[in-house]
């Protein structure tokens, strides 16, 4: 890519259309089916158009503009014509091919619009609630907590700071997210919370909504265990706070609730601090089952705590998560194991002797993992989830697996390990700078499709699956954090479609050379695409399976 020439995107392309129109919004759409990537790339539909021009006809200045698109990550643009579909648009394949597979970087970030000055870094607490409990957690509770985990990667790769609350103490359940590869906090939770706890029982002395604090005839009535109780309906209705369960009546304050405040008090300070001074937002990663408990801490957390950010919680709710099939009700390091022990059958069963060798044992992890994830996170997060426990229920051959995503991803290591042997033996010479290629040899209809539907698009998809949007009503948030699993299954089966049909490395003819190599650097840059999509998820790409 030329220097000082930016990164083409869809979003700025399509910006492109519409200005061309006369910034008619919501006229253009991309498109991806392989059928329809034969006649255009992009489409104004016949149906827009007549809402938009007189009798659906675009003028013919209009169509000159189009076709001299222009501009900063701009596809540039081949033709455009109105056909009985509406008004059609292809662009200069080659041209889209060079300037995205001449990136240095093969998925590099949208280059941010340009600020007046410089603003402070956004910062978020994400919580999950899910691992305060005592013992072993449930398999639905794996759901909010790789939700988050996810949630947080995707986050810090947009320049977010994160903070994870609770910090993990438990050895037991450690050992589980170690095993699911997730990044989470261990140890006690940070400096001693004494004195935050100190401060917020003095500040139930004085809330309005509190009785039976200290010495008195409400204290009498109480539980040992109970500081005080609070009446959370009223100060609801007083606050006008929407979205909060109608149930909500009064909390019985323990020692241990106002630990869980003070700690998620903590971190927002932290959060803050790490802010520079800005304003961070709390987002509770909650399965549907924890989400009443939730509520009733934050309303705590709100009358104790009148600061800013205490007004900013949010929440992600995760649906349920059945399990069939279970013999009795399963823990999540029983739910891992079980997993683990397909994944290996599975893999004996494929792949022979070689599976039961010592070498594969982290292979198997690695395919547990990503068993484990894919099943928990390529369903939207609000959606039921159903887990079947029995053998035939996961393979490595199924195209909707994370075992699927695994192991083409290792077939593209395979690939270039299979090349490289070949340049050090003298097959073929070795690939040349990426400038000195003719992406013009790109012809094939699944090259097309790798580049213009996943090359093209990852950038953005990691941008929207970042994305909290405020909630219209209420306090929940909805997130498109089903996106990564769902664009690498696709990936992997469209990629797996071109590679069984395409012969990459071919007889060791010179004049095959050139086609060969401008595929080699079309699948380096899906293959690194697979590798950042797969950190995400915090999995390491395999090498072999």
């Amino acid at each position: 890519m030329e220097a000082g020439e930016a990164r083409p995107g869809v979003v700025a392309t399509l910006r492109a259309l519409h200005e061309a129109l006369g910034g008619r919004t919501a006229l253009w759409v991309k498109e991806s089916s392989a059928r329809n990537l034969r006649h255009r790339d992009f489409l104004a539909p016949r149906a827009a158009l007549r809402a938009a021009f007189p009798g659906g006809q675009v003028p013919a200045d209009a169509v000159e503009l189009v076709t001299s698109l222009c501009g900063a990550g701009v596809l540039a643009v081949r033709a455009a014509q109105q056909t009985p579909a509406g008004l059609e648009v292809r662009v200069r394949r080659p041209e889209a091919f060079r300037r995205l597979l001449l990136c240095s970087a093969p998925c590099p970030a949208p280059a941010p619009a340009p600020a007046p000055a410089p603003a402070p870094a956004p910062s978020v607490v994400l919580h999950c609630p899910a691992l305060r409990g005592p013992g072993a957690p449930r398999p639905r509770l794996l759901r909010p907590l790789l939700l988050a985990d996810h949630l947080a990667q995707l986050l810090r790769a947009q320049g977010v700071l994160v903070h994870l609350v609770p910090a993990l103490a438990e050895e037991g359940r450690r050992d589980v997210l170690r095993q699911l590869r997730v990044d989470w906090p261990a140890g006690p939770a940070g400096p001693d919370l004494s004195d935050a706890v100190s401060a917020l029982k003095r500040a139930l002395a004085r809330a309005p909504c509190a009785a039976g604090c200290g010495q008195g005839p409400g204290a009498a009535a109480l539980p040992v265990d109970v500081i005080c109780k609070v009446q959370l309906k009223g100060f609801v209705e007083q606050q006008g706070l929407v979205g909060y369960d109608p149930n909500l009546d009064v909390l019985l304050v323990t020692e241990e609730k106002l630990q869980s405040v003070a700690e998620l008090q903590q971190a927002a300070l932290q959060c803050t601090a790490g802010g520079q001074g800005s304003c961070c937002s709390i987002v509770h990663v909650v399965s549907c089952e924890e989400e009443f408990q939730q509520q009733q801490l934050d309303l705590l957390w709100r009358i104790l705590d009148p600061g800013p950010h205490t007004a900013l919680q949010k929440y992600l709710v995760c649906g349920p998560v059945k399990v069939t099939n279970p013999s009795s009700p399963i823990r999540a390091d029983q739910y891992l194991q079980l997993r683990r022990h397909q994944m290996y059958k599975a893999s004996v069963m494929k792949y022979g002797e070689l599976a039961q060798d010592e070498a594969w044992t982290e292979v198997i992890d690695t395919l547990t993992a990503a068993a484990i994830r894919f099943e928990m996170l390529s369903t939207a997060h609000r959606s039921q989830i159903t887990l079947d426990l029995q053998d035939s229920s996961i393979s490595t051959k199924g195209t909707k697996s994370g075992a699927f995503v695994m192991y083409n991803c290792a077939r593209l290591a395979t690939l270039f390990d299979t090349f490289q042997q070949a340049v050090e033996q003298g097959t073929y010479p070795p690939l040349p700078p990426p400038s000195e290629l003719n992406f013009s040899c790109l012809r094939e209809e699944g090259e097309w499709l790798l580049l213009f539907n996943y090359l093209l698009p990852f950038p953005e998809v990691l941008q929207q699956a970042a994305q909290l949007p405020a909630p219209t009503k209420g306090i929940r948030i909805t997130a498109n954090t089903e996106a990564v699993c769902k664009f690498l299954i696709q990936l992997s089966m469209d990629f797996s479609s071109y590679y069984n049909r395409v012969h990459i490395l071919g007889e060791p003819f010179p004049h095959l050379f050139e086609q060969m190599f401008a595929r080699l650097r079309l699948l380096a840059a899906v293959r690194d695409m697979f590798h950042s999509a797969l950190d995400m998820l915090h999995l390491p790409p395999l090498s072999q399976i």
